[in-house]
């Protein structure tokens, strides 16, 4: 029997025992190792009190240790499933990777300068309830505030657990009806909370109603069950998911020690369901901030069909100033992939911008120099060489005019009235747009007349030819 599996049964008889001693909320049937996959009986057993979490995993915590670790709850609510405690080391567990990212830390009630209760502005960017409309073709439907787990990193700490924002059907509703009358929205990301702690009625219902909107072509479920709660991927789930191809579900492993025969079990059924599977890391202080421990979790992910997406910058909300690193830190884990491993196991590493600036790419520069005829270049092994670049290149003159268009691209008529935005509006050889500029600009404000409010913004298009546009 695996070490996992020794400390899931110690956890289950626990529970049994504390329960028929009604030291533990429990049952008191003793039938937990029994019911142990069942994924309600597991929420129904999380833990969400320092003695519990004590009692079942069998350590014991200092009383000053007990009485700060009571004040970050007060503030920031504690869940684990029983599942997901079982993957805590407990001979060294104030060190394990399972426990920092599911046990509160004093360290949450630092608030630095710099930290902020909604950082990526989600809530500016929202249109109606539950819409985060950012991306040009793309929208974030946040369609439940509760998980099985609350991650000690969340980025929605403000929202996750609040019972009095738990979004209702009317809510559901009025962010369908916004992507129907969208018709730029071909891409539409259902997240939380997580959104597989709704019902499968529910979840069919919802899928269903946005499958039936013309405009949308894929749809996406962020969901971190398959690594806290793996018994919530049951066929029954499976087949619902299943109906409404093209459908792509992410997940969130952080450390290879999450990733269990349960875990395995569950990645598989979506993987045989023809969903494809995809992995948004967050690079956590004390977790996985090790190139090794990310080589061997990202090996682990193509093994099982994940596809390593994102390696998130830990983001700026309020209480994780403890949890992020350097940005260095993140460079130097991609520097030990990129060449070291295949190119399908290296993810992007991105800063989510504070202020609402949407997954900025941050990479190692690979590009060296250029000139006229040649760019430098480095590959992982330091190695430098140089690409010759053509000797003539006549570019074909891009006037958005796509039915005049000889390069033969057959586009859908929506695309027709595509416009260029942000740098690509720079790039652009039809836009007469120059330069983008703050509109805080001083020599803008002059030249407007001081503080009269007439600096223009991004895509306004009626500047005079071959002026800034301010953003």
């Amino acid at each position: 029997m695996s070490t996992t599996n020794i400390r899931a049964r110690r956890i289950a008889e626990r529970i049994d025992t504390g329960a028929a001693s009604g030291g533990v909320a429990g049952d008191g049937d003793g039938d937990a190792l029994a019911r142990w996959k069942d994924w309600q009986w597991q929420l129904r057993h999380a833990i969400r009190d320092i003695s519990t979490f004590e009692y079942l995993l069998g350590v014991e915590f200092t009383r000053d240790e007990r009485r700060k670790l009571q004040e970050t709850l007060d503030k920031f609510p504690l869940s684990v499933t029983p599942y997901y405690l079982s993957l805590i080391d407990t001979k060294d567990f104030r060190n394990d990777p399972v426990f920092r990212q599911s046990f509160p830390s004093p360290s949450e009630l630092i608030i630095g300068a710099h930290d902020m209760a909604d950082p990526l502005a989600e809530d500016s960017d929202s249109p109606v309830p539950g819409i985060t409309h950012r991306y040009p073709d793309r929208v974030l439907f946040h369609v439940s505030n509760l998980c099985a787990m609350y991650c000690r990193h969340c980025t929605r700490k403000r929202k996750v657990g609040d019972m009095d924002r738990i979004p209702v059907r009317d809510d559901v509703r009025e962010g369908i009806a916004y992507i129907r009358a969208h018709p730029e929205v071909r891409d539409v990301l259902l997240s939380g909370g997580d959104p597989l702690m709704l019902g499968d009625d529910y979840l069919d219902w919802m899928l269903s109603e946005i499958r039936a909107i013309p405009h949308v072509e894929i749809i996406r479920i962020g969901t971190r069950m398959p690594v806290v709660l793996p018994y919530r991927i049951t066929d029954a789930l499976v087949d619902v998911l299943k109906k409404y191809h093209p459908l792509w579900v992410n997940t969130h492993f952080n450390h290879p020690s999450e990733i269990t025969p349960s875990s395995r079990e569950a990645l598989r059924k979506l993987a045989d369901a023809g969903i494809p599977l995809g992995n948004q890391s967050v690079l956590l202080a004390g977790v996985d901030d090790c190139p090794r421990i990310m080589k061997t979790l990202v090996h682990k992910l193509v093994m099982n069909r994940v596809r390593p997406y994102y390696m998130y910058q830990c983001d700026l909300s309020e209480g994780l100033s403890h949890f992020r690193t350097p940005v260095g830190k993140g460079i130097e884990i991609i520097e030990n992939l990129v060449g070291h491993t295949s190119g399908l196991a290296v993810p992007t590493y991105v800063i989510d911008a504070p202020g609402g600036g949407g997954k900025i790419p941050v990479m190692p520069n690979y590009l060296i120099s250029w000139s006229t005829n040649k760019v430098v270049l480095r590959n992982y092994e330091g190695v430098i060489t140089t690409y010759k670049e053509p000797d003539a290149y006549e570019p074909v003159f891009c006037d958005r005019d796509c039915e005049r268009c000889d390069l033969q691209l057959a586009v859908d008529s929506k695309e027709d009235d595509y416009r260029a935005v942000g740098i690509s509006q720079l790039l652009s050889d039809q836009d007469e747009v120059i330069a983008l500029v703050p509109d805080s600009n001083e020599r803008l404000l002059r030249r407007n007349g001081e503080g009269d409010g007439n600096v223009d913004s991004v895509g306004n298009g009626e500047r005079d030819a071959k002026e800034e546009v301010a953003i």
